[in-house]
C-alpha cells in the first residue's frame, strides 16, 4: 500500500508540476509562449508520462475525480479511497509549494486576477471577454470528468489493448484542456484545483466547492454509465 500511495504522490506532483507549471511560466510569453495549445498537452504529456512510469504500481489515477469514478466503475477497492486521495492532495501542494517558490525567485509575486497561478475559476472574463456563470462551469467540468472516466476505463477494460491506455488517457487529457481552458481554467482534478487555490486565497478558495463536487460527480457519473452501459458481461474474451 506504501508504495501505491508514492506512485500517487509523485504522480499528482508530476501532473501539478508540469501542467500548471507550463500554464505558470511559458504559456503568455509573446512570439515564443506555447499559448493553450501548449498548456493543453503539458498536462496531456504529464498524466501519459506518469501512466508509463507508476502506473502499474497505482493504476495511475492521480486525481480524486478519478478514485472516485474507479470505485463507481467497480474497478477500485472502497479501503484504499480516502489514503489516495490524501496522497494526490499532498503530492498536488507539494508541487504548487515548489512552483510558489521558483515563481518567487524572480521577485515577490502577488496574485490580483482570476487564473493567476494556473487557479480555476468561473464567473470571470479571463479569456476573450467571455465569462461563463457557475452552471456552465460545472457542467463543463462535470460533463468532461465523465467522459475522461469513460476513456480511462474503456483503455484499460480487459478487452482493451492495454499497452495504449496510457497514451489514450493522456491524449483525452488534452482534449478536454483544449475545451475547457478558456471556461474554467479546466480542474477535472480536485487534487490540481485545491494545490493552486491554497497559494491563492481569495476568490480561488471560494469557489473551489465546485472544483470538488463537479469531477467528482462526473466521475462517479462516468463510472457507473461504464460498468453499467458498456462493459461487457461475459466472463471471457471470444
Amino acid at each position: 500500500m506504501t508504495k501505491k500511495l508514492f506512485a500517487e504522490f509523485f504522480g499528482t506532483f508530476w501532473l501539478v508540476f508540469g501542467g500548471c507549471g507550463s500554464a505558470v511560466f511559458a504559456a503568455g510569453i509573446s512570439d515564443i509562449g506555447i499559448g493553450l495549445l501548449g498548456v493543453s498537452l503539458a498536462f496531456g504529456l504529464s498524466v501519459l508520462t506518469m501512466a508509463y512510469a507508476v502506473g502499474h504500481i497505482s493504476g495511475g489515477h492521480f486525481n480524486p475525480a478519478v478514485s472516485f469514478g474507479l470505485l463507481a466503475g467497480g474497478r477500485f477497492p472502497a479501503k484504499e479511497l480516502i489514503p489516495y486521495v490524501i496522497a494526490q492532495c499532498i503530492g498536488a501542494i507539494a508541487a504548487a509549494g515548489c512552483l510558489y517558490i521558483i515563481l518567487n525567485g524572480a521577485g515577490p509575486v502577488h496574485f490580483t486576477r482570476p487564473g493567476d497561478f494556473a487557479t480555476n475559476f468561473y464567473g470571470e472574463a479571463v479569456y476573450n471577454g467571455k465569462a461563463f456563470g457557475m452552471g456552465a462551469a460545472f457542467l463543463a467540468e462535470f460533463l468532461l470528468t465523465a467522459f475522461f472516466l469513460i476513456v480511462i476505463l474503456g483503455s484499460t477494460d480487459r478487452w482493451a489493448n492495454g499497452k495504449f491506455a496510457g497514451i489514450a488517457i493522456g491524449l483525452a487529457l488534452t482534449l478536454i484542456h483544449l475545451i475547457s481552458i478558456p471556461i474554467t481554467n479546466t480542474s477535472v482534478n480536485p487534487a490540481r484545483s485545491l494545490s493552486q487555490a491554497i497559494f491563492v486565497g481569495g476568490v480561488a478558495i471560494s469557489q473551489l466547492w465546485l472544483f470538488w463536487l463537479a469531477p467528482i460527480a462526473g466521475g462517479v457519473t462516468g463510472g457507473l454509465i461504464y460498468r453499467y452501459l458498456m462493459q461487457k458481461d461475459t466472463e471471457e474474451p471470444v
